[in-house]
C-alpha cells in the first residue's frame, strides 16, 4: 500500500528562510527542509494499480507556470488546542485554487476517495506537542506573522509518497508533473 499526496516543492532560498524561523517554541517538533511544501491535494492508502491510475490522470493536468506568494504563519487546532503550525499562502490565488481543484478531479477520475475538506493552502513548520503552552505559541506567531516571501515561480508540481516512521514522515517524490 502507497500513502500519496501531491505537492509544490518551495525553492532553497524559501526554505531557507523558513528553516530560519524554526526555533524558539520548546514543544515544536520543527519540519526538516525536505519536508517543507505545499499540499495541493491528500489522497490516502492505496494500491499500486490504483497509484498508477492516479499517476496517469494527474499527468493530464496542465495550465502553464504561475506564482504564490508565502505571507503569515497561524496555527491549525481544535478544542482550544493547536497542534500544527503554518505557513500561509496569500490567497486569493486562483491558479493554486484550480490546481488543487485538478488533482481533487484526477483522483475522482482515479477511483480514488478524498476528504472533502476546504483547501486552505500552507506549509507545515511544525506538529506541537500537547503539552506546548499556548501563551508561548502566541508569541512565536505574534514574533513571525511578517513573513512575506517574494513570489515564488510554480511550474511544476509532484505526486509524493508518505511512509509514516517513528520520526515523523519521510516524503519521496515518486512522480513530477510540469504545468
Amino acid at each position: 500500500m502507497l500513502r500519496l499526496f501531491t505537492a509544490l516543492t518551495l525553492p532553497d532560498d524559501v526554505t531557507d528562510t523558513l528553516k530560519r524561523r524554526q526555533s524558539g517554541l520548546p514543544g515544536a517538533r520543527w519540519r526538516p527542509l525536505e519536508a517543507l511544501h505545499v499540499t495541493l491535494g491528500f489522497y490516502g492508502e492505496m494500491d499500486e494499480r490504483r497509484a498508477d491510475d492516479l499517476a496517469s490522470e494527474l499527468s493530464r493536468i496542465g495550465g502553464g507556470p504561475f506564482e504564490i506568494t508565502l505571507k503569515g504563519v497561524g496555527a491549525f487546532g481544535d478544542n482550544h488546542r493547536s497542534h500544527t503550525l503554518w505557513a500561509g499562502v496569500e490567497t486569493p490565488n486562483d491558479p493554486l485554487s484550480v490546481l488543487s481543484g485538478r488533482c481533487k478531479k484526477a483522483a475522482e477520475r482515479a477511483g480514488v476517495v478524498m476528504e472533502t475538506r476546504e483547501y486552505r493552502p500552507h506549509v507545515t513548520l511544525a506538529y506541537l506537542k500537547p503539552q506546548t503552552n499556548p501563551d508561548r505559541i502566541g508569541a512565536w506567531m505574534a514574533g513571525h506573522n511578517l513573513l512575506h516571501s517574494p513570489p515564488i515561480r510554480i511550474d511544476r508540481f509532484g505526486l509524493y509518497s508518505s511512509l509514516l516512521t517513528d520520526d515523523g514522515s519521510h516524503y519521496e517524490l515518486e512522480r513530477e508533473y510540469l504545468l
